[in-house]
């Protein structure tokens, strides 16, 4: 049994969705899973929950926020059996004409993080996402009417990140957007032979200056609610 994750491989389903906030699980797991869903984990109030989708099973566990923290769940839940892990959470807008709700996939994440150094042992690596759910995510995105965003993105370890000019020179180099779990999922995927994508919702817009324009709380869960229903199909699909 892990250390941080207090289950059996049988209590997680082999399809899981990974979302930050403890909260957001619990609300994945009422709103989007068949009834009768039941909770597996509650260690430190990291919930975690197994059910089905569609009759499929499937499972959601928060992991909170940043590479190290992250790390931890995503290597346990790989302990526990998990062949495909779906990031699903919210993202800094960089590119010129993102909306607020736009969904981002992630095709690759720039490791602005230590962590992912670390885990391949200073090795050279491009943390990248698994084409077939990429292409599956944004072919059911643009289906349901959702503007779907792919490209790569920058997985940064600070929230509040003090240096000038930074934001600015991602946004020229190409990504959408900045968060702060992507590359670490996609580096952990890739040692262990994973399937792995991360889907997000834009929450905020970033200025050149590191600005930020909010998304309102009604836009937000509307936002995160298109990409729960394409999360939940990408990670049970066959």
């Amino acid at each position: 049994m892990p250390v941080h994750l207090r289950a059996d491989p049988s209590d997680y389903a082999p399809a899981v969705l990974v979302p930050g906030d403890p909260k957001r699980a619990s609300y994945i797991a009422e709103n989007f899973f068949d009834p009768g869903a039941r909770c597996v984990n509650d260690e430190r109030g990291m919930l975690g929950f197994t059910g089905t989708f569609c009759g499929v099973p499937i499972s959601v566990q928060s992991v909170g926020m940043g590479g190290p923290s992250v790390a931890i769940y995503y290597t346990e839940l790989i302990q526990l059996g998990a062949q495909r892990i779906v990031r699903v959470g919210t993202a800094g807008g960089l590119k010129p004409g993102l909306r607020m709700g736009d969904m981002l996939v992630a095709v690759s994440a720039t490791p602005d993080d230590p962590t992912v150094g670390m885990l391949t042992q200073r090795e050279a690596h491009a943390p990248t996402a698994t084409y077939e759910l990429v292409e599956l995510a944004v072919r059911l995105g643009r289906e349901q009417g959702t503007t779907v965003h792919v490209g790569p993105i920058v997985t940064s370890a600070l929230f509040y990140d003090p240096r000038p000019g930074m934001m600015q020179r991602w946004r020229e180099r190409g990504h959408l957007g900045v968060e702060m779990e992507a590359a670490v999922l996609y580096t952990l995927g890739a040692i262990h032979q994973v399937q792995t994508v991360a889907l997000m919702t834009v929450s905020d817009l970033i200025d050149d200056a590191g600005g930020t324009e909010r998304i309102s709380d009604d836009e937000l869960k509307a936002g995160i609610d298109r990409v729960m229903r394409v999360a939940c199909q990408v990670v049970t699909s066959a």
